[in-house]
């Protein structure tokens, strides 16, 4: 009798560890994605477009803008694309923008040309500006590596958040969230 009461204690003590790392481990990974915390001033850039415009940074101040370094090769930016796609239709009416920057320089070197780029956009019906870093410059000002790499900027115009890896939609929503109600705490405290 003691044996299964021992049995029974086990089993009682590890379903409810189970259940404490499963609660704690789908809180975290909802509410705060895994981004590198900064806060300064994003280098200001104006790069020409896939469709032959010019998109400038600083234009966009007073918005929310996720910078999203990516290449045409890189498979984890395939993965990521459709998740940026679908953040930037939900909340493009909030004030958020997106700016996808091919590393065009890089997309030379691995011998694909601004067509591929283009049918690469056309693919995943993105609708956001792609800007192209033809030279590196961009990049280079960043220190991006590796891709994909995504930035979140605040109203202000810096840099906030870092992120290294694919993002979800879900990760992109409660980041800008965040940011959000960063910006109005901060525009209240100062009126």
């Amino acid at each position: 009798m003691r044996e299964w009461w021992y049995a029974s204690g086990g089993v009682m003590v590890a379903l409810v560890l189970i259940a404490l790392v499963w609660v704690l481990t789908g809180r975290s990974s909802v509410s705060t994605p895994s981004v590198s915390e900064v806060d300064r001033p994003a280098p200001d850039f104006a790069l020409p477009t896939l469709d032959g415009d010019e998109v400038q940074l600083s234009d966009y101040q007073g918005q929310i803008v996720l910078v999203n370094f990516w290449g045409t090769w890189c498979e984890p930016c395939r993965h990521e694309t459709p998740a940026l796609q679908s953040a930037y239709e939900q909340l493009q009416d909030e004030g958020f923008v997106i700016i996808g920057v091919n590393l065009t320089n890089k997309e030379q070197i691995q011998g694909s040309t601004e067509a591929d780029v283009r049918d690469f956009a056309q693919q995943y019906g993105i609708t956001y500006p792609i800007a192209l870093d033809i030279e590196g410059d961009v990049s280079k000002d960043y220190g991006i590596y590796p891709i994909p790499t995504s930035l979140f900027i605040d109203s202000r115009g810096n840099i906030r958040y870092m992120r290294f890896s694919e993002l979800t939609t879900d990760e992109i929503k409660a980041l800008f969230t965040t940011l959000k109600h960063t910006d109005t705490a901060l525009h209240s405290r100062n009126t």
